[in-house]
């Protein structure tokens, strides 16, 4: 490897790499604004000057490539009088109202012009103003403060893949903007807050809310899709005041959607805070002494067979198996986590999971979508398509139409037969797949909700399986889960078997059940006639209001829990807030009831639940572990019909009850609804 001379200590680094990446590894510090990591290098802000040997002038490390024998300063007094400058002009500007922007506290500008700036400017002229932007409900923007550093630009372009950020204008007149100064439509628009190394763009619901010294910081996991992307919650007092992400380079790198970002405002509304009983056709505030009561006397009187559960999207693996083992108590097997009709074959894990991982997306040479809108359905997965596409080239196919995503793909058909003729290797399709060393197939739920959904994933499992394909180095086959509690579930058994799959949905629809058990599901869609139904949960949405007894629990904000993403990696969700009112964390819930329905508790703590829990988790690791690899079964399913592959839209503002509530949320669906109106939309 090449060495290189940076203050009087040599190093190696690799090939490519530049003198700021070089200077890192050496532990030199270097100040910048301009480069970030992840982004293509701009070279604008100047901050970064090193001296080198033979060069008059200091150079910009993040632009020049290091190279065999350089010979770098980085502390001399050449580079501090440089970066001075540089400091000063930047400053000239920029204007003083530290004490009432957002930023303070967590601003690079304030951090560096203490470090390496002085203390006073030679500059009298009046400080020029930038007219404010629009873009949108999230981003608050205070264009005067903008150093022109073009990291949102850079972001939008590059790792989002929708160029609504540009910059017009040349020199002093140089401006950040939409252009048509619309909002930005990106499910990722809110990480350019992160990236913005001044006040220029901060968070619109966060504003003038806290600073960041007052709040308390918790270190947790989102569970509003089934990504799984690392979090950090800060909370003052009972309240979440804002969601930032967590760096995990296997999952979501260091960013997060918008929903996970600025869903927290709904988790302060339409919060059940205490029991309801309904009354005269009305819910009624209650106790829990009461309503358990009710609960009980209802279950006393209805015939085992005819209680049914049904598990919501957000429920952790603890809360999962409680649930079990209280249905079990019950005497009753009629339990169901999906939402829809889709068909899951449970006998393998590998049958439910991504399989090739979000990181190992990176490493594929070939993507093939098939019934999948991964855009709506995964943001931060997409992000990595994106990446893939981007850096490596990698050709992107779909059966069915996905609408517009963030990079370019082909539709190579819409119909199962396109599948059916890929499986049987008739394609032209097959030409472009045999030469792929490491392929990778994404099938959505749309795909499984389909007829054929059951032929579709056991012959493209045979198939990936024949083309040995299916192996511990590279497993090419991947389910797109959307709900976090899925994985879990299935994990778990959650699930009435028989022959078509779908017995609990058949009995829903004819009315078959006498009692449903609700727990946090407010997306499964049926006709109430004359069942009692019991909703546990934390919102009072969709399942509160068909609802006979309310019981109000915690959000995933206010309980520890586990939950499984699409890879099957087992994370944390930490405590960070406590529940509303009376309410309780899910599983002393289901504590309280089985000691009043049975005079005995399900389980002795919740360390036990826990311990439980990991024990029955299918080819468990450890946390943070991808499970391990076991050979697959096989299975023939020879129900084909042929018929048209249509992804099923999905309303991603509004995808669960926490973000039904979220003001911020409701907003951003507005304006989505609004373009796509108007035919503007991305």
């Amino acid at each position: 490897m090449p060495k290189i001379n940076i203050n009087g200590k040599e190093i190696e680094f690799e090939p490519g790499m530049t003198i700021l990446q070089a200077c890192e590894i050496a532990g030199a510090e270097i100040p910048r604004f301009c480069y970030h990591e992840r982004l293509s290098i701009a070279g604008n802000c100047r901050m970064c000057l090193v001296e080198m040997d033979k060069s008059r002038k200091p150079i910009a490390s993040c632009a020049m490539p290091a190279a065999e024998g350089m010979n770098i300063k980085t502390n001399t007094e050449m580079v501090e009088k440089a970066r001075k400058g540089v400091m000063e002009f930047l400053l000239a500007n920029h204007p003083l109202d530290c004490p009432v922007c957002d930023q303070g506290g967590e601003c690079d500008l304030q951090d560096q012009s203490l470090y390496y700036g002085v203390d006073k400017s030679r500059f009298s002229e009046n400080k020029r103003f930038v007219s404010e932007k629009y873009m949108g409900p999230l981003i608050k923007t205070q264009m005067t403060r903008c150093i022109h550093c073009t990291r949102c630009v850079r972001f939008a372009t590059e790792v989002a893949g929708v160029p609504e950020i540009g910059a017009i204008g040349r020199g002093e007149n140089m401006e950040i903007t939409t252009y048509l100064e619309k909002s930005m439509e990106s499910e990722l628009s809110g990480n350019v807050i992160d990236l913005c190394p001044v006040g220029a763009l901060t968070s619109k619901p966060y504003a003038f809310s806290a600073r960041p010294w007052e709040l308390k910081k918790t270190e947790s996991i989102d569970v509003l899709d089934a990504v799984g992307s690392n979090i950090r919650v800060d909370t003052y007092g009972w309240e979440v005041k804002r969601i930032l992400p967590r760096l995990n380079e296997e999952i979501n790198e260091e960013w997060i959607s918008d929903k996970t970002r600025y869903s927290c405002d709904g988790l302060l509304k339409q919060r059940l805070d205490t029991p309801y009983i309904k009354k005269n056709n009305k819910l009624i505030k209650s106790s829990w002494d009461e309503a358990l009561d009710v609960i009980t006397k209802k279950l006393n009187e209805t015939e085992n067979s005819l209680i049914a559960g049904h598990i919501g999207d957000l429920v952790s693996l603890e809360t999962t198996l409680a649930f079990k083992k209280f249905f079990e108590l019950l005497g009753s097997k009629n339990l169901e986590f999906r939402e829809k009709k889709f068909y899951i074959n449970s006998e393998d894990k590998m049958n439910y999971l991504f399989n090739s991982s979000i990181n190992g997306i990176e490493k594929s040479d070939l993507i093939l979508l098939v019934g999948s809108n991964p855009r709506h359905e995964a943001t931060i997965l997409n992000a990595r398509i994106r990446k893939a596409f981007r850096n490596n080239k990698t050709p992107i196919f779909s059966v069915g139409n996905p609408g517009d995503q963030t990079y370019e793909y082909k539709i190579i058909g819409d119909n199962t037969q396109t599948i059916k003729d890929i499986i049987e290797d008739k394609h032209e399709f097959n030409r472009i797949f045999n030469t792929a060393k490491k392929p990778l197939i994404i099938i959505g739920e749309s795909a499984l909700e389909l007829n054929s959904g059951g032929f579709i994933f056991e012959e493209l499992k045979n198939f990936l399986y024949q083309k040995k394909l299916i192996s511990e180095k590279w497993n090419a086959l991947n389910i797109l889960i959307q709900n976090a509690s899925t994985v879990g579930a299935l994990d778990f058994k959650i699930q009435n078997k028989d022959k078509n799959n779908f017995e609990f949905f058949d009995n829903i629809k004819n009315n078959k059940f006498k009692l449903l058990y609700l727990l946090n599901s407010d997306n499964l869609k049926f006709e109430k006639n004359d069942e009692f139904i019991i909703y546990q949960g934390s919102h009072g949405d969709r399942g509160a209001e068909i609802a006979d007894v309310v019981l109000p629990s915690a959000a995933y904000t206010e309980e520890n829990g586990l939950y499984q993403n699409l890879e099957g990696r087992v994370q944390e969700c930490r405590k960070a807030s406590y529940p509303a009112g009376e309410a309780l964390e899910s599983w002393k819930v289901l504590n309280q009831l089985t000691n009043v329905y049975k005079n005995r508790n399900l389980f002795d703590s919740f360390n036990t639940l826990r311990n439980e829990a990991l024990e029955k988790i299918v080819n468990f690791e450890s946390l943070n572990k991808l499970p391990k690899f076991k050979e697959p079964s096989k299975k023939i399913n020879n129900n084909f019909e042929n018929e048209n592959v249509n992804i099923n839209p999905i309303d991603y503002y509004f995808s669960n009850s926490i973000s039904r509530a979220s003001k911020v949320m409701s907003e951003c669906r507005d304006i989505k609804l609004k373009y796509q109106k108007s035919g503007t939309n991305n």
